[in-house]
């Protein structure tokens, strides 16, 4: 055997045994948790630059005490860059407990807004009840159902592999039938504009699943989508949460669209009850698409205003062409959620329209006017 040929066995024999030893070592991770703790001083506060950047940073050191978990009341001093705190202030910090040695750390991870969000939804309530009357209470009580039902029903069926886009469409239609007929009670009119939302949503649905995969999103583009397939290990089709999502997002404007075209043939109707159905429908649609250019406008303003930093991001001299662009998933994304979402809006006036017309005109007794139909 030539000495060259020794050293390669003893290279693949070290090799070997080194990929063995990897394979066979257990990896022990670290155990984190979450505890509240409050700044009881600033010891110390540095000022710099950020390397590579000229973007100025701040580093604080603080003493803490810890407020909840086995270590309520312990201090310790902290290294803070994320976020300056200031004295008596409440924050959430990270307990480290190192696996190797036990040693515990402690980081900043975010600032107690509890206060704040607390305060935001007192004040929501109240306007409800000032300004909202019974009708306003319904509408609340209709806006906690419809969050339980994705709470409680949407996230846990995806979470446990069910199929994102069927959970989307059916968790709609209830939110659809109960958040209606709660708000705005148990009449032929309502019952029209959930006939035409549930149609619009089931259209919508098809829609929406063809432009995603003609454009073959993956659902891949955010950061939280990336997180969400580690630590599901793959098991949720990120394109179809990416159809629900769309689903869900088209539910409070189509809400509005559909409910205020109904109230819109019923006044009509009440207005001259001998209206032929191709006159009212005419002029129904004609107040409907006036309906039709502010929401389509709301909704492409609100998900522009989601998407602004990105917007920003690559406004900063990125070098790429606008097509290259708006071809890259994050946008392409956001533009097809916007296009579907009006889309679904369009469609919505008509469907509707169509419908609460074939209902309400075949009644013998029109529904009774209530206080809190909107007349958008």
């Amino acid at each position: 055997m030539s000495y060259f040929t020794k050293i390669l066995f003893l290279i693949v024999g070290i090799f070997t045994l080194g990929i063995s030893s990897v394979q066979g070592a257990e990896i022990i991770q670290d155990k984190v948790d979450m505890v509240e703790a409050k700044v009881i001083s600033i010891d110390k506060v540095e000022k710099d630059i950020i390397q590579f950047s000229n973007l100025p940073h701040e580093t604080q050191t603080i003493t803490v005490e810890v407020t909840s978990g086995i270590n309520k009341g312990k201090k310790v001093v902290i290294q803070n860059d994320y976020i300056m705190l200031s004295v008596g202030e409440k924050f959430f910090a990270n307990h480290i407990v190192r696996a190797d040695d036990g040693h515990e750390i402690y980081t900043v991870a975010e600032p107690n807004r509890s206060s704040a969000l607390m305060v935001i939804t007192v004040l929501f309530i109240l306007v409800i009840f000032l300004f909202g009357g019974i009708q306003g209470v319904r509408g609340l009580v209709s806006l906690i159902g419809s969050l339980g039902l994705i709470v409680y029903v949407l996230i846990p069926g995806i979470l446990h592999g069910y199929s994102p886009i069927l959970v989307s469409l059916v968790v709609s239609s209830i939110i659809i039938i109960v958040g209606s007929f709660i708000t705005h009670g148990f009449n032929k009119t309502t019952l029209s504009a959930v006939i035409g939302m549930i149609t619009t949503v089931l259209i919508t649905g098809i829609l929406a699943s063809v432009a995603v995969h003609t454009a073959r999103l993956t659902g891949q583009a955010s950061e939280e989508a990336v997180y969400l397939s580690w630590n599901t290990q793959g098991a949720i089709n990120l394109a179809g949460l990416l159809l629900s999502g769309m689903l869900i997002g088209l539910l409070g404007v189509l809400y509005d669209a559909a409910i205020a075209q109904s109230v819109a043939v019923e006044e009509l109707l009440r207005a001259n009850p001998s209206m032929d159905k191709t006159t009212l429908y005419k002029r129904a649609i004609r107040i409907g698409r006036e309906h039709i250019g502010a929401l389509v406008d709301t909704l492409a303003i609100a998900y522009v205003g989601a998407s602004l930093p990105l917007l920003l991001l690559f406004s900063t001299g990125s070098g790429e062409s606008l097509k290259f662009t708006l071809n890259r998933e994050l946008f392409a994304t956001e533009i097809i959620r916007t296009l579907v979402g009006s889309i679904g809006l369009i469609i919505a006036v008509p469907i509707t329209t169509f419908i609460t017309v074939l209902i309400l005109t075949k009644a013998k007794v029109l529904p009774h006017t209530h206080s809190g139909h909107s007349h958008s």
